[in-house]
């Protein structure tokens, strides 16, 4: 059984933040992603705020501002950066503010931040040079915080996933289990921050929380994740048949069962 990963998946050549036509493909139903993609625990996005020395946060990889809201309405001042017009044109509708490119490359114009976080995100972006921006954009004692979520759906349920996939994408380079995905990406997070320098080690933290779906809710949900983004209209129809049935065996609903996985680094 594979637990899932809400990103594509990494060839065995290809460092993430290389894979740009994967990552590009989220922005093909930008509304899609906004309704149906989980919103964050409520205790990470309180820790976040409560370790930043200040309350003016730049989200790298905002998307379509899930993460965003949560801070602003908790009083936090977000500017957003993300490299897809559609998903920050979703994100601006809003009412998130939210500038356009690579956050490597992308032009602070002199501007700091009392915090730089990624939900999501950081595998998109290149760990040290990465890090190395961050530390230049963010204020004395400033904080780096960046977190994925795993999510393990009910075992038939994942396994009907499964089969399915394994049918309808066969010449497709599948996900590697979510828990094994999502470690990795703290991993080569953390590293990027040590090799980058300026920071103080990097924290690692954990959130375990659930969510009830409906089959609606999760069939909308599936439909943006990892191998999904970049498959043809027949193929999705076939995976969310297989996975639509498996729900209704269970009665049309179930809990899913999320950790939310992060690595937090203060500016030295």
């Amino acid at each position: 059984m594979t637990s899932l990963s809400t990103e594509p998946s990494p060839s065995s050549d290809r460092e993430p933040h290389l894979l740009r036509e994967v990552a590009e493909s989220f922005g093909v139903d930008a509304d899609r992603y906004d309704r149906s993609r989980p919103r964050y625990p409520e205790e990470m996005i309180q820790r976040v705020i409560a370790t930043s020395p200040g309350r003016e946060f730049l989200d790298v990889g905002c998307g379509t501002g899930i993460g965003a809201r949560q801070y602003r309405a908790a009083g936090v001042t977000v500017l957003g950066v993300d490299p897809d017009p559609r998903m920050a044109e979703v994100a601006r509708r809003s009412g998130v503010e939210v500038e356009i490119g690579n956050f490597e490359t992308w032009d602070a114009r002199g501007r700091s931040f009392d915090a730089v976080v990624a939900g999501q995100a950081w595998h998109w972006v290149d760990p040290v040079r990465g890090a190395a921006k961050a530390a230049q954009v963010l204020r004395p004692h400033g904080l780096l915080a960046l977190y994925w979520h795993v999510f393990d759906p009910p075992a038939h349920i994942a396994e009907a996933f499964d089969d399915v996939l394994q049918r309808v994408a066969s010449d497709t380079p599948l996900p590697p289990p979510g828990n094994e995905s999502q470690e990795a990406n703290v991993r080569r997070a953390m590293d990027g921050i040590r090799t980058a320098g300026s920071f103080a080690e990097p924290e690692r933290w954990r959130f375990d929380w659930e969510r009830r779906y409906t089959r609606d809710e999760w069939l909308d949900h599936l439909a943006t994740t990892g191998t999904l983004t970049v498959l043809g209209p027949e193929q999705i129809a076939t995976v969310r048949d297989a996975v639509g049935a498996a729900i209704d065996d269970t009665g049309g609903a179930f809990t899913m069962q999320y950790v939310t996985l992060a690595t937090a680094a203060r500016l030295a």
